[in-house]
C-alpha cells in the first residue's frame, strides 16, 4: 500500500507499508516516480535472470529527495515548508518504506530505530542542506 503525504497541492512523501507476506515481486510505486521501489520474496533456488539496464535520456535532478528504509522501531517525521514553517507530523514504523519528495523534514526517534537511508549523489553538504530548530513539542500535530 501506498500512502501519498501532501500539503495543500505539494507532494511532500510517499509512505509505503510492505507486506513482507506477499510472494514474488511486488512494485509499490508508479513508474513515474524518480524512485522505484519494489519487495521480493522467493523460494531458495528461485532464479533471477540476468539483465542489462539500458541508458537514458539525462535528467536533471532539481531537489535532493531521500529513501528511509524502516528496519525497526518508530520514527516521528516533522514536516517543513522551504521557509521553515512546520506544517505537521507523521510516525512511521518498521516495514515501512518513506520517499520524502519536497520542502523540509525532520525526525524525532520514539523507540529504538533501525533504518536505511538512500539518496540521490553526490551529496554536497554545503550546499544539499541547510539545519534550522526544530519545531517545540507542545506543537506537534499528528496527520
Amino acid at each position: 500500500m501506498i500512502e501519498t503525504i501532501k500539503y495543500k497541492n505539494k507532494i511532500l512523501a510517499h509512505l509505503i507499508s510492505i507486506n513482507i507476506k506477499n510472494n514474488g515481486l511486488k512494485f509499490y510505486t508508479p513508474p513515474s516516480l524518480d524512485h522505484q521501489v519494489a519487495f521480493m520474496k522467493y523460494k531458495r533456488d528461485h532464479i533471477i535472470n540476468p539483465h542489462i539496464h539500458f541508458k537514458r535520456i539525462r535528467k536533471n535532478i532539481n531537489i535532493t529527495s531521500e529513501v528511509l528504509l524502516i528496519m525497526k522501531g518508530r520514527l516521528r517525521v516533522d514536516f517543513y515548508l522551504s521557509n521553515k514553517k512546520y506544517i505537521f507530523s507523521k510516525i512511521v514504523c518498521k516495514n515501512q518504506i518513506l520517499i520524502l519528495l519536497d520542502q523540509g523534514h525532520g525526525f524525532k526517534v520514539l523507540s529504538p530505530l533501525e533504518m536505511v537511508e538512500l539518496k540521490q549523489g553526490p551529496y554536497l553538504k554545503k550546499i544539499d542542506k541547510k539545519l534550522f530548530l526544530p519545531v517545540k513539542e507542545k506543537s506537534i500535530k499528528l496527520k
